[in-house]
């Protein structure tokens, strides 16, 4: 299922919960110049206007939105309350869905039929095969997309903001799934709408693009380099995917090249490391004797340990006893003092302070609410005031008229109008009808034959000239009537009878008449007699048309006053409409502030009588606190005694504790008495030896059987062993926490290695083999991702030439078309870059000729503003046509004509709806205030979004006024807007 829309065009959107936009459906004219203008609270800015052509883009399957991706910048584009409104955004919560409509129909237009019903959502009737609506629903979490569809014209229609968003919601929930059980998303939806055809291209600095293309448009293209002008075009061709696809086969290129390199570097080092770790076989033998003499010396500093920590504890144990006795004494006397704070602490006293406090605390806020009503009321009786005398000025217009009688004399004195202004019509025609015949009169009959005469030097007059016809022989206007030959006859002498002839030849149907005879050189049509007669009806003709059409136009004056006054006369009328509405309010504030004002005199004496009795319980539990105080003084001197005794009693157990008995027990393998016996069984020389001269040698030897296992700084350790090497390091007593785990891994370690070694050759010899032929293979790869690469980038500037050339072969038929000499674009193959992660830099240069057969001109040579504009707008149109593929396109601009001159925007804005017309090509264009009288003149639709106010969230209804040459569909969606309870403040107007 793809290829929904087909040849079908946009001809109508609407948008719900999609930025501050109106909810109201947009009819869209297609194939011409559609120009987006805004009025915000100050300018243009805040009106939606990005907003509504970003909408626009997304719906017709812009790439620059990253559809494969999941589309989520489009999820930005919902209504978002503290950007939309302001300080409002407390009242209004922003939307965690929206919908983007879109209503498509055949390129013709609807056939003519009865509008349906708009309960059922149809806009109005069409044939099989006619409009599709194509809903987007715009998500704020995933999927941020979800696309449904329908035949005929389904749009929410109601009579509010808030009504059509519920309706939107229920007739999304009543269109079919439009894909079985599911919907279709984000990255399905060119394929499924449009086919894989490209419908849309853009220029768009809205922030919720993630990438913004190059704007043609956005200033002088002489400005623009080459590179970006590539860019711009690129992204309006499509070409950005297939750079980006050459850029990944460069970066594999180069990662494939790079794992050569490295399995070369990884053989290199493997032999380097097996020539070394044979070395160290000879000396493992050396540092086992090693370490089994560092394992003794260490086993002596446990002895020693154990047997001098065992008459420490004994003396330990007999202070500790004295510190606790201590401490129970102090702890008697903290109890006695506790009892005495306990019956002071009784919590009646303090309820009552609290009660006290929280009835103070709420007249407070009584009396402080009484007074800030009061001046609000006060304030907005102030505002209806200053708003009487306005009104009462505008009233006196009315001349005692109510609302109904002033409108219907508006409508009767446009009534009236309407007639002047055709009576004025018929009189215009009848002055340019008489003018003609009075110029026709001048003329005469065979005019073309005596001028030719005279410039050959023959004397000759006309044969009607020198006839005067009776009355009876004329038409009803009084002319003679005409025919051949009379009206090309002409009287010569009979010597210049042949002279004539030859002087005549160019005028065929000439008639000559002589004493010697007639002579016909040709034939023409009919002619008048008598010229001063026909001369003098004419002009009687024209002055009665001229008096008639003064006539006329003094009618169309007076009416048109009489329609001002009456326009007066009405907004007088609803002005006092308004007044007696305001001063009916304005009582209602006065009474008010009257009740108010009563409210706080009462309130007032009751916070005086709450603030006494509160003070004084304050007092009275003052009073007590400092008695409760005064005891926990005693209580804490008494505690810290305690603690003290405490402490050193802790000191003390830690300090046994630090001695670690058990451990050091557990360390030797037996008891404190066994400890004692192996010193006394050591030689003579060895027994004094403290703890740390006994750890001294172990170190030295454990290091020297280490430094014989691994002489190399980079040797191959054990994990295990290296990890508590890295543990020990740093201070002594880490160290020695870890010697007997450390040695017992270098002893593990030894025992395995004469297992091992005879393996370990073999296993060198196979590594050796195996790492070749990795290195062989990561060579081959490598040759064969640069042979791909070339390939690709071959094919890919076959069709990026290819892609220029249409560009430039359309620029060429543009500008010719348009009032240039022809242009063209020069773009030399650039070199691939040697950096896999730079882009693949083309160079675009437009070039045009500046005279008839005259040379190509590069673009950024000196030139006049109005030509630079006309080239730019030529090319961004060139480009759009280019990536059509010859179905219906969409070009989008945003800051339409922003660098335009101010006097040449009128011929660039009419330029694009000229080549949008001729080419089937749909151009949006939003732009700014200072662009808006020279568009809105030279578009085929004009759309204006409005907002008055930032306390407003949502846009009011659109101003529309569209030109369409089906003027029945527009029409049509004019009343489909219009029968909404809430009229739609705007104008559809159609030309056919």
């Amino acid at each position: 299922m793809e290829n929904i829309v087909g040849d079908r065009v946009l001809i109508a959107v609407q948008a719900v919960n999609i930025s501050r936009l109106s909810t109201h459906p947009v009819p869209t004219v297609p194939g011409t110049l559609i120009v987006v203008a805004g009025a915000g609270p100050k300018d243009s800015n805040g009106a939606g206007k990005s907003s509504f052509i970003a909408s626009i883009t997304a719906l017709l399957g812009d790439e620059q939105w990253r559809f494969a991706s999941g589309a989520k910048a489009v999820s930005e584009l919902l209504f978002n309350a503290e950007l939309a409104s302001g300080a409002g955004a407390k009242q209004w919560a922003s939307a965690d869905h929206g919908y983007i409509v879109g209503v498509f129909g055949p390129p013709g237009g609807p056939e003519d039929g009865e509008a349906a019903d708009a309960e059922d959502g149809e806009l109005f009737t069409v044939p099989t095969g006619g409009a599709v609506t194509v809903w987007l629903r715009v998500n704020q979490e995933a999927p941020h997309l979800e696309i449904r569809w329908r035949e005929g014209v389904h749009l929410a229609s109601a009579a509010s903001e808030a009504e059509r968003v519920a309706r939107a919601d229920e007739l999304w929930g009543a269109l079919p799934r439009s894909a079985g059980r599911r919907d279709v998303v984000a990255r399905d939806l060119t394929k499924v709408l449009y086919g894989d055809r490209v419908r849309c291209v853009s220029f768009l600095s809205t922030s919720v693009r993630s990438k913004v293309a190059t704007n043609l448009l956005s200033q002088p293209l002489n400005e623009i380099s080459p590179e970006r002008v590539f860019e711009a075009i690129a992204a309006l061709t499509g070409l950005d995917t297939e750079l980006e696809q050459e850029r990944e086969a460069r970066r594999d290129e180069h990662a494939k090249r790079v794992r050569a390199a490295q399995a070369g570097d990884r053989l290199k080092e493997f032999e380097a490391e097996s020539k070394a770790l044979l070395a160290t076989f000879d000396r493992r033998d050396q540092a086992r004797v090693r370490l089994a003499e560092a394992l003794r010396c260490w086993r002596g500093r446990q002895a020693r340990k154990l047997a001098d920590a065992a008459g420490k504890d004994d003396t330990l144990a007999t202070e500790a006893l004295r510190h606790q006795e201590a401490a129970e004494a102090a702890t008697q006397a903290i109890g006695r003092v506790k009892a005495e704070i306990a019956t002071l602490k009784d919590d009646t006293l303090d309820r009552r302070v609290a009660e006290a406090r929280k009835d103070l605390a709420a007249s407070q806020a009584r009396v402080a609410k009484l007074d800030a009503d009061r001046a609000v009321a006060a304030n907005s009786a102030d505002e209806l005031r200053r708003m009487v005398p306005a009104l009462e000025e505008t009233r006196r217009f009315a001349d005692g008229r109510d609302v109904p009688a002033a409108e219907q004399e508006v409508r009767a004195a446009r009534l009236l109008l309407n007639e002047a202004l055709k009576g004025l019509g018929v009189a215009d025609r009848e002055v340019a009808s008489a003018q003609a015949a009075l110029d026709d009169a001048e003329g005469g009959p065979a005019a073309a034959q005596l001028n030719a005469l005279t410039a050959a030097g023959i004397a000759a007059t006309g044969l009607l000239d020198a006839l005067d016809v009776a009355e009876q022989a004329r038409d009803h206007d009084g002319v003679p009537q005409r025919g051949w030959p009379n009206e090309h006859a002409v009287i010569v002498a009979a010597g210049e009878l042949e002279a004539a002839a030859k002087a005549l030849a160019g005028l065929p149907g000439s008639v000559l008449v002589s004493s010697a005879g007639v002579s016909v050189v040709g034939a023409f049509d009919g002619v008048a007699t008598g010229r001063e007669a026909r001369i003098k009806a004419a002009e009687h003709r024209l002055n009665r048309a001229r008096d008639t059409q003064e006539s006329a136009a003094r009618a169309v004056q007076e009416a048109e006053e009489e329609v001002a006054q009456a326009q007066r006369r009405l907004e007088g009328a609803k002005a006092g409409v308004r007044l007696a509405e305001l001063e009916e309010r304005l009582a209602e504030r006065r009474e008010r502030l009257t009740e108010l004002t009563a409210a706080l005199e009462e309130a007032a004496p009751k916070v005086a009588e709450s603030e006494r009795q509160t003070a004084a319980l304050d007092f009275r539990a003052r009073t007590r606190d400092l008695e409760i105080e005064r005891l926990e003084g005693h209580r804490q001197r008494h505690e810290s005694d305690r603690d003290q005794a405490r402490d050193q009693e802790k000191r003390v157990g830690s300090e046994r504790e630090a001695l670690k008995l058990a451990a050091l027990a557990a360390d030797w393998g037996g008891t404190a008495e066994g400890a004692r016996e192996w010193i006394a069984a050591l030689p003579e020389e060895e027994r004094p030896r403290g703890a740390d001269e006994w750890w001294r040698m172990a170190e030295r030897h454990f290091d020297q059987a280490q430094r014989d296992t691994f002489p190399e700084e980079d040797a191959e350790i054990p994990e295990e062993l290296r990890f508590l090497l890295s543990e020990r390091a740093g201070s002594t007593a880490r160290e020695q926490a870890t010697f007997a785990a450390v040695c017992g891994a270098l002893a593990s370690y030894l025992r395995g290695q004469e297992e091992y070694e005879q393996h370990q050759r073999r296993q060198i010899e196979a590594q050796v083999v195996s790492r070749q032929r990795d290195l062989a293979a990561a060579d081959k790869g490598a040759e064969e991702a640069a042979q791909s690469t070339a390939v690709h980038r071959a094919a890919l500037s076959a069709a990026i030439k290819a892609r220029l050339t249409r560009v430039a072969e359309e620029f060429d038929k543009l500008d010719t078309g348009y009032g240039g000499y022809g242009a063209t674009l020069e773009f030399p193959v650039p070199p691939a870059p040697a950096d896999p992660e730079q882009r693949w830099q083309w160079r675009v240069t437009p070039k045009w000729k500046r005279g008839e057969g005259q040379g190509y001109v590069p673009y950024n040579r000196r030139a006049n503003t109005a030509l630079m504009d006309e080239k730019a707008v030529k090319l961004v149109c060139a480009a759009a046509i280019a990536s059509s593929g010859g179905g219906h396109l969409c070009l989008v601009l945003d800051e339409l004509g922003r660098n335009l001159g101010k006097e040449h925007r009128r011929e660039a804005v009419a330029l694009f709806r000229r080549i949008g017309e001729t080419y089937g090509i749909t151009v949006i264009g939003a732009l700014q205030d200072d662009m808006e009288p020279y568009a809105i003149d030279a578009c085929g639709q004009y759309i204006k979004l409005r907002r008055s106010s930032d306390a407003m969230p949502y846009n009011e209804p659109p101003v529309i006024v569209g030109h369409d040459e089906h003027a029945e569909r527009v029409r049509q969606l004019a009343a489909y807007v219009e029968r909404s309870p809430v009229r739609l403040l705007g104008e559809i107007a159609t030309t056919g």
